[in-house]
């Protein structure tokens, strides 16, 4: 049998008949679902250093459990010492199954070890996709706090089928994502 992670064998038993339930769709593949994942972090003083983006790259790969690219930058840029075609930050795709196992890492082990974590903003972009940032990449596991450098943030993209905000958030409710308010509707 092959392996189906745990949040995917969720979102098939228990979330997909409660989307439906809750706006009556007709069909299941109207059920919106979890696309991507993207992870970028942009690195600002890879301008001056280029090891900088070497460890950010490393550390992205380690926390996503797949390689990360460096992103370059698009133009020259005189006041920030930018030439194009510089490294300037890491980005990560994640798809099916990495998708799954880094969202249920990122539930239930990173987001509580935030300090003074009371839940996530609850804005959403207008099409039902959500960007959560976070400030310190040392909240993940797969870190060793005594090889940091710098400590850099990062942004963590959902990217969702569904067309409106009410049943992106609904979704991402259901996977478990710790909303701080409830959404007003």
């Amino acid at each position: 049998m092959a392996y189906v992670p745990n949040l995917e064998k969720k979102y098939k038993d228990e979330i997909v008949p409660a989307l439906m339930k809750e706006f009556n769709y007709k069909s299941v593949m109207q059920v919106p679902r979890l696309e991507k994942i993207v992870l970028n972090q942009g690195v600002g003083q890879a301008v001056a250093d280029k090891k900088i983006v070497e460890n950010a790259q490393n550390e992205l790969s380690a926390i996503a459990g797949q390689k990360a690219i460096q992103t370059l930058s698009k133009r020259d840029i005189s006041n920030f010492k930018l030439r194009k075609h510089m490294p300037i930050g890491v980005t990560v795709t994640l798809r099916r199954d990495k998708m799954y196992e880094f969202l249920d890492r990122l539930i239930s082990i990173s987001l509580p070890r935030i300090r003074d974590f009371k839940g996530v903003n609850s804005k959403l972009d207008g099409r039902g996709n959500y960007s959560l940032g976070i400030t310190e990449q040392i909240i993940f596991p797969e870190i060793d706090i005594d090889k940091i450098n710098h400590i850099l943030g990062m942004d963590i993209t959902f990217v969702t089928s569904a067309p409106t905000d009410e049943e992106g958030y609904a979704l991402l409710k259901h996977f478990g994502i710790p909303f701080k308010n409830a959404k007003k509707s």
